[in-house]
């Protein structure tokens, strides 16, 4: 194992090279461009012994993976923003006919007005298309999750497409420290594809036929089923990954939070910048603490009560907002508290919006309010945090 400083985007790059894959279908969008780039360039100079095919469009793009995927390939995407939206219609295909593909998404706002930094936007939008989905924090996370997401995938148990998510900007064009492992270490880990199914003329298959409404409920029932059962896959590509490599992950991950009567729940790069606050907190003498929830599709249910069940407060940032509701995460962090007689009263606020950074002092302050709020009574939809 070697230690680089590597942009997260080609930390990804490298993932998809030692995962040996088979096909890449890939339009490149800012601010994804990176990743496909250096992909194009591997395949090019013969060090990824890979089909690349540049496609006109992002729909395309997707469109080529299922083709790939559905005979076989180890098969890998990677888009933002725009161009998560243009595949969204076929983000439901991949998931419904259980074609393993991988795709790194930097998370990116949404038009309009025009935008191009990243928050939760997208990812949000396509949160029921069926993908297991994953959150990065740092650019050893995304190279690690990334192999992670293959093994996933492909594993008979799930056979369902895996989204690795990493900030646009916050983490994408951010050169940090990688282990990266041997060749012979991935292997161990994420052993050759074996396809159950796939379209071949000399045994011909069906993939992704007419579902009259007799049947259609069923299908969609065993879809979830599917995806809800995958929870079980993820836990065990991780622990096998943790003994290998000696980092370990888990669907909800908790930051001195053991005594803590306020908890502050985040998702990719900005925990870290919260674990710092969080830190300079405590010092003072505030029973403060932080969670991440680094497993978003299959929603982790049980790991999230049993990680805030002791908490007082617990305040929810989203990175995106739900015009006319609350917060998609803290929606969904309600709903999985609503039937505990012990829990801690919720908060939420929307901030981070369009690439807008929240500094320490900002996740302070947040922490401070939401603890201002809770003592008021004031426990609404959601509060916009940072708005001039």
């Amino acid at each position: 194992m070697k230690r680089v400083g590597l942009e997260s985007s080609i930390a990804i790059a490298e993932a998809v090279k030692m995962a040996n894959v088979d096909v890449i279908s890939a339009y490149p969008i800012t601010p994804q461009t990176h990743i496909v780039e250096r992909l194009a360039q591997m395949v090019a100079d013969g060090e990824v012994d890979a089909n690349y095919i540049p496609v006109e469009s992002e729909h395309s793009a997707m469109s080529g993976c299922l083709g790939a995927s559905a005979v076989g390939a180890r098969t890998f995407t990677a888009t933002a923003g725009q161009g998560l939206e243009l595949m969204h219609e076929v983000l439901y295909v991949a998931s419904a006919m259980r074609l393993p593909i991988v795709m790194s998404v930097c998370n990116r706002a949404l038009s309009a007005p025009l935008n191009i930094w990243g928050d939760h936007s997208d990812v949000m939008a396509v949160r029921d298309t069926g993908w297991i989905q994953l959150f990065a924090e740092n650019a050893q996370q995304a190279f690690d999750l990334t192999l992670c997401a293959f093994r996933i995938a492909e594993d008979p148990a799930a056979l369902l497409p895996t989204m690795v998510h990493i900030d646009g900007f916050h983490l994408s064009h951010v050169i940090e420290a990688v282990l990266l492992p041997e060749a012979d270490e991935v292997k161990k880990f994420l052993p050759p594809f074996h396809p159950l199914y796939t379209l071949n003329p000399d045994k011909p298959v069906t993939m992704g036929d007419l579902a009259a409404p007799d049947v259609y409920a069923e299908t969609k029932k065993m879809q979830d089923e599917a995806l809800r059962n995958s929870r079980e896959v993820v836990l065990k590509a991780w622990q096998e990954f943790g003994k290998l490599f000696g980092r370990n992950y888990s669907p909800v991950e908790t930051f001195r939070a053991e005594d803590a009567d306020v908890l502050l729940l985040t998702m990719g790069s900005f925990s870290e910048i919260a674990m710092e606050a969080i830190d300079l907190l405590r010092g003072k003498g505030e029973k403060v603490g932080g969670v991440r929830l680094r497993l978003w599709r299959p929603f982790p249910f049980g790991e999230l009560r049993q990680a805030v069940g002791g908490a007082k407060l617990l305040i929810v940032l989203d990175r995106a907002i739900s015009f006319g509701g609350p917060g998609p995460v803290c929606a969904e962090i309600k709903a999985a508290l609503s039937h505990l007689e012990k829990k801690p009263q919720v908060i939420g606020f929307v901030g981070g919006l369009g690439g807008r950074d929240i500094p320490v002092k900002g996740f302070q302050d947040m922490i401070h309010r939401g603890m201002d709020k809770a003592a008021k009574g004031q426990f609404d939809d959601f509060e916009m945090f940072g708005v001039r």
